[in-house]
C-alpha cells in the first residue's frame, strides 16, 4: 500500500512569521523551520511505516518546493522535489500508483484568522471561496483526491484548518500543532508535535480508511477576490469564468478537473 504526504510549511510548530518560511532570506530562525519542517513529514513517514504502510511518497509543497532535507527522511520514502507543472499542484504525484492522501505542515485559508500566515495559494487572493465557504489549500487538494475516490486519513497544521478538515472528513485523524491569534502563534515542544504526528499517522494509517473519502458535491462554484483589480482581469479571460466587480472572478462546472484547471492558471501562479 502507498501513501502520499503533501508537505508545507505555514502549519509548522511554532512558525510565526513570512520570514521564517524560506530559507536561505536570512532570517535566522527560516533554517530551523526548514528542519522542523523536515522532522514533522519525517515523523509522518515513521508512523506510517511501522503501522503497515509498504511505500511513502512525500511531495515538498510549499514555495520553490525545495525545502524538505532529503537525509533526515527514512531511507525508503522517495521525495518530489520541485513542482509537476500541472493541474495537481500540492498533490502532484498522486497518481503514482497512490491508495491514501496525507498532509503535514498545513495552515488557514486566506480569509481566515487561525494562522497569522493564513493564505491560500497566492498573496494575490484575498478570499477563495468553494459553494459559498473559504477554501484552503487543504480544501482544494482533498477534493482533488476526491475526484478518484482516494481517502485522505491525516493532517497536521494549525488547529484551523484541522478544524475545517474534520468539518469536511469527521474520521480524519488530525493534529494540531500551532494554535494563531491575532498576529501570535502558540506551540508546545516541537518533540511533542513530532510524537503526536507520529503516532497520530499510525492510528490513522490503522483506521478505516474508506471513511476518510471527501464526499463530492454535485457542481463546485468558485469565487476568487484579488488583491487587486489587474489580477482579476487577468484571470476574467479564463474561458468560463464571469468578472463580478473589479477584483472578483466566479467560476463555475459539475467536473471538478475543471475546477483544477481553472486554478492551474488563476489561483496557482497569479
Amino acid at each position: 500500500m502507498k501513501l502520499l504526504i503533501s508537505s508545507d510549511i505555514e502549519g509548522t510548530c511554532g512558525i510565526a512569521a513570512w520570514s521564517e518560511t524560506n530559507p536561505g532570506t536570512g532570517d535566522y530562525w527560516s533554517s530551523y523551520f526548514q528542519e522542523q519542517m523536515t522532522k514533522e513529514v519525517a515523523s509522518a513517514c515513521e508512523g506510517a511505516l511501522s503501522a503497515g504502510m509498504t511505500e511513502v511518497l512525500v511531495k515538498d509543497a510549499h514555495d520553490t518546493a525545495r525545502n524538505i532535507i532529503p537525509s533526515m527522511l527514512p531511507k525508503d520514502v522517495k521525495l518530489i522535489r520541485g513542482w509537476t507543472n500541472d493541474i495537481w499542484g500540492m498533490v502532484g504525484g498522486m497518481l503514482n500508483g497512490v491508495d491514501a492522501l496525507a498532509f503535514t505542515g498545513y495552515h488557514a485559508g486566506a480569509y481566515a484568522d487561525g494562522n497569522p500566515l493564513a493564505h491560500s495559494f497566492s498573496s494575490s487572493i484575498d478570499m477563495l471561496l468553494i459553494n459559498g465557504k473559504p477554501a484552503s489549500e487543504f480544501t482544494v487538494n482533498c477534493y482533488a483526491a476526491g475526484l478518484f475516490g482516494l481517502p485522505v486519513v491525516f493532517i497536521s497544521g494549525d488547529d484551523a484548518v484541522c478544524a475545517q478538515a474534520k468539518e469536511m472528513i469527521p474520521r480524519i485523524t488530525a493534529v494540531p500543532v500551532l494554535w494563531g491569534y491575532g498576529d501570535s502563534t502558540t506551540s508546545g515542544h516541537p518533540e511533542l508535535a513530532l510524537e503526536a504526528i507520529r503516532t497520530g499517522m499510525e492510528a490513522a494509517i490503522s483506521g478505516r480508511w474508506l471513511s476518510c473519502i471527501v464526499p463530492m458535491p454535485e457542481t463546485f462554484d468558485v469565487v476568487v477576490r484579488y488583491n487587486t483589480h489587474p489580477k482579476a482581469a487577468f484571470a476574467s479571460v479564463y474561458p468560463g469564468a464571469d468578472r463580478l466587480d473589479a477584483k472578483t472572478v466566479r467560476f463555475s462546472s459539475k467536473d471538478y478537473m475543471d475546477i483544477l484547471r481553472f486554478f492551474h492558471f488563476c489561483a496557482f501562479s497569479v
